[in-house]
Formats: structure tokens, sequence, C-alpha cells
């Protein structure tokens, strides 16, 4: 089967993590990952950006199905639910939010910068090598820490539904997909009601 350059976009899914363990800045570059979706599937209505520019889940269908990382079981059904699905987008936007308060609040003076990064919510981890101070304001390092926490954790539980179940079974509830399929019905739903 012909490869295509798009088949390759894991390789852009592990450089970020590899250069956000040195330079916590590019952790900017991630937010390509999070508009992209968005603007794919409302302009196109479908969930294009996720079967085919996906670079994570390309990254866990490599380690999981060419490198044998994974169990390859299904994913429990209540993974697969709609209460499961919505409630983990919610809690993660939660999460997102509270990552742009505290960005807010650098930026306003209110709290002093911390470079740490938060894996699963809960655990701190030093990240101090990774910034040293720019001529940015430290808001923007504020908010490349949160941002990379969110990306890092993310791909953590990715990894570990991987070797658990399906290669791509984080696409089952992934934040990004789910919120890709609410955009492609609203559009779908309001192209149908056009069509009438």
């Amino acid at each position: 089967m012909k490869k295509h350059w798009y088949d390759y976009l894991w390789i852009f899914s592990l450089t970020y993590l590899m250069l956000g363990f040195f330079n916590i800045l590019f952790a900017w570059l991630g937010l390509l990952c999070f508009f992209i979706p968005l603007i794919i599937s409302a302009a196109s209505g479908t969930k294009g950006y996720c079967s085919r520019y996906c670079g994570r889940g390309q990254l866990f269908g490599l380690l999981g199905g060419r490198f044998g990382f994974s169990r390859k079981r299904d994913i429990p059904k209540w993974m697969k639910s709609k209460t499961f699905r919505y409630g983990f987008l919610v809690f993660f936007l939660i999460m997102f939010f509270q990552m742009l308060w505290s960005t807010c609040l650098v930026f306003a003076g209110a709290q002093n910068l911390r470079q740490a990064v938060t894996l699963l919510w809960t655990v701190k981890l030093p990240w101090h090598w990774a910034y040293r101070g720019t001529l940015f304001h430290p808001g923007v390092a504020q908010f490349a820490f949160g941002f990379y926490s969110v990306m890092l954790t993310s791909t953590v539980l990715g990894l570990i539904t991987m070797v658990l179940f399906k290669p791509r079974s984080w696409c089952v509830y992934c934040p990004m997909g789910t919120m890709t399929q609410l955009i492609c019905r609203v559009k779908n739903r309001k192209s149908g009601a056009a069509a009438e």
C-alpha cells in the first residue's frame, strides 16, 4: 500500500514530546493538534483528522500494532459509552480551563511562574531545565507548562490503554475526537435541515 506524507505524522507527535522535554516553549506547537481537528470537522463535517492526520493515533497504532506493545483486547463497553466519553470531555475541559486560569494569574502578576509539569492532573514533576527565561512574559511559559502537561497526560493515558487494550483505544474516548464528533453532528444536522 502506497504511503502518503500524512502517514508519517507520528514523527511530529514524538518530536513534540521530545522538544518539550528540552525547551518548554515548544509546547505551544501543540495548539496545532487542538485547532486543526476542530477546523477540519467544522469545514468538512467529517472526522478526517482523527482517521488520517492524528499523529498520536498513528504512534499508538505503530507501537501497539507493528511493535506489539498491545494486548489487542477489546476496550470495555463502559469506556465506549456516551456517559464516559462526555464525562471525560467535561473533566478534560475543566482541567484545560483551570490551566488557562493559572496562565491568566501569572500574566496578571497574581501568581508566580510554576516550572512544573503536572502528570495525570495530580503528580507535579519539576521541569526547571526546560525553561531559563526569555524575552516573553512568564505567562507565556506558564501556558507552555500547562499545555505540555495536558499533552503528556493524554499521551500517557493513551499508552496505558494501548497496552491494556487495542492499539488505538485512546481514540475511543479522546476529548478531541468527542468534540469533533459533536461538531460533525451539528454541521450535518444543519446541512440536512438546509437541504429540506
